[in-house]
């Protein structure tokens, strides 16, 4: 039986790696919470740009919010090596289409495999693009995301567009916990629900469910 790869002693050494050189990182976010450690962590390593592209994200309202709240976190945070940012394209139609007869898979599966490649190939060809040395995202930094699947698929995507990918687990060492300190410290709107309309529908029945229970 193979060892359980430790994504985050991978990304230590990628970093010990550098000696000093800052390359340039597209990191794709999921949200101002989830990237405000990843940022402040990387930004004394890397020149990053941060693609915010969710187009699972309803209502577009909320893919808006979602996008101002992360300019903000950009502006207020103070970095050793530049931050900046992108937008994505609200593809929402898109993502339907990429999950389209997987609408009754639980959350984790593979209705979200399928959202998470969508959300990092659009990275990975941004980054090949542009010719960032580097492409990762935040979304291992959420215990409820598969960090082992976000790897695998960042890897394979890497293979096909010729960008480095950077392996993390930002969750462990606990990345998880700062992130959660520094959406207080600035005062972050944190979601109840991941943003796909299958996750929000799911958080509104854990709501009705507790309004139940405390009748």
């Amino acid at each position: 039986m193979a060892n359980k790869r430790n994504y985050q002693r991978e990304l230590e050494k990628e970093i010990d790696n550098l000696k000093g050189n800052v390359p340039r990182l597209l990191i794709h976010s999921c949200c101002a919470p989830c990237s405000s450690y990843c940022l402040e962590y990387l930004s004394d390593f890397f020149d990053i740009t941060v693609f915010y592209y969710n187009p699972n994200i309803e209502p577009e309202s909320e893919y808006l919010f979602r996008i101002e709240e992360q300019k903000r976190l950009i502006n207020e945070m103070n970095f050793k090596h530049p931050v900046s940012f992108i937008a994505g394209e609200y593809e929402n139609r898109l993502y339907h289409e990429t999950v389209r007869g997987l609408e009754k898979e639980p959350e984790g599966a593979k209705r979200c495999e399928k959202c998470f490649r969508l959300r990092l190939e659009r990275t990975a060809q941004l980054a090949k693009s542009n010719k960032f040395d580097y492409f990762t995202t935040t979304l291992t930094i959420s215990p409820l995301k598969n960090a082992e699947k976000l790897n695998n698929i960042g890897e394979e995507l890497a293979k096909i567009y010729g960008v480095r990918y950077l392996c993390s687990d930002f969750k462990k060492k606990g990345g998880y916990l700062r992130s959660t300190e520094l959406s207080k410290q600035y005062d972050l709107y944190r979601q109840n629900y991941c943003g796909c309309i299958f996750s929000k529908e799911k958080a509104s029945e854990r709501e009705r469910q507790v309004k139940v229970e405390d009748k």
